[in-house]
């Protein structure tokens, strides 16, 4: 190139480093914004990562697990199954995340199929724990399949009538219900804690956490176990035996809906507001509508991780759906024990 003075000046080509991208940049750009749970840019990311390195079955596994939070179970799946394909026994966490998937299809057969290859493939694996919770609850589920549906009837009304009364707190009305479900559905767990839940609130708290410690001795992975007595601690002023419990939660993320409400309420109730307001924020709205519980205490944590227009709105539709909640303490008021 020449300028108009004469000096010819050569662009410095050798100075200019092109950027090319490469999988792991993709990779990690897609992580974040899982992690942002931003899942939509995730999956565009790490689709990039995967075409610029086809072979590398991280990135694969990465994407069913995004495709996993969003439902797209089948489609997780069938990610998860390549990998095994094309990689063996190299990648044995697939084994749990094609369980975990099958388990939320309702798919159970396939689920305890696959959760017992990898308890077998990989022992002391990374998700040894996780894969007992989900045989656990896969043998409930087939339990409760060999029920007659006389009894099915009988399970649901009654679970339905206790529901009422402990979704209003009315814990004299819940007790007999629950006594009369433990008597007739004795391997019923979830009746035996809502049943403790109602005789800690009915004054008789020192039976309450006798019966949660003995439950928790059988069973010490107990889910509403650790919830219920970080709620009768916490409101007891045992803070430290409180947080005993709350820490056996940090890292459980159940299948249900139900389960995962439990938790969050369990944050909200022992003032662990900011962790609350995260788990409510994963839960999804049109399955739990039905529950006050949902309304009442996702209102609460937002209220105190500083947004009151969240809050206030969440107690409007909550107070319109079950009116009965209006007669509880808004989060402006409640300011927890």
């Amino acid at each position: 190139m020449t300028t108009s003075q004469g000096v010819n000046v050569q662009p410095k080509m050798d100075k200019v480093i092109p950027f090319i991208p490469e999988g792991d940049f993709y990779f990690t750009k897609g992580v974040e914004a899982f992690q942002k749970r931003k899942f939509d840019i995730a999956i565009k990311w790490l689709k990039k990562a995967v075409e610029t390195s086809p072979d590398e079955a991280l990135f694969k596994c990465q994407i069913s697990i995004v495709y996993t939070e969003i439902g797209a179970y089948h489609l997780a799946n069938q990610i998860l199954t390549e990998v095994l394909a094309d990689h063996g026994d190299d990648y044995i966490d697939c084994y749990y995340l094609i369980a975990n998937n099958y388990a939320h299809l309702g798919l159970l057969q396939d689920a305890k199929k696959y959760t017992e290859s990898y308890l077998e493939k990989a022992p002391d694996g990374d998700f040894h724990d996780e894969a007992i919770d989900l045989l656990g609850f896969i043998d409930i589920e087939d339990d409760d399949e060999d029920w007659t549906f006389e009894e099915e009837d009988e399970l649901l009304i009654l679970q339905e009538t206790a529901f009422y009364h402990l979704e209003r707190e009315e814990w004299e009305e819940a007790l007999p219900i629950l006594e009369e479900l433990m008597s007739l559905f004795p391997e019923h767990m979830p009746a035996k804690h809502e049943y403790s839940m109602a005789l800690f609130f009915s004054d008789s708290q020192t039976e309450a956490i006798r019966l949660e410690k003995q439950w928790l001795k059988k069973s010490p992975q107990s889910l509403y176990g650790h919830t219920n007595l970080a709620v009768f601690h916490h409101y007891l002023g045992n803070l430290e035996k409180s947080q005993k419990h709350l820490d056996a939660l940090t890292n459980v993320y159940p299948i249900h809906e139900q389960q995962k409400l439990k938790i969050a309420s369990t944050l909200a109730k022992t003032g662990r507001y900011e962790e609350a307001a995260a788990r409510f924020a994963m839960l999804s709205k049109s399955q739990l509508k039905g529950h006050t519980t949902y309304f009442r205490w996702y209102s609460i944590a937002a209220y105190h991780t500083g947004n009151p227009d969240k809050a206030l709105s969440l107690w409007e539709e909550g107070c319109k759906r079950h009116p009965h909640m209006s007669d509880f303490e808004g989060p402006w008021i409640h300011f927890g024990n």
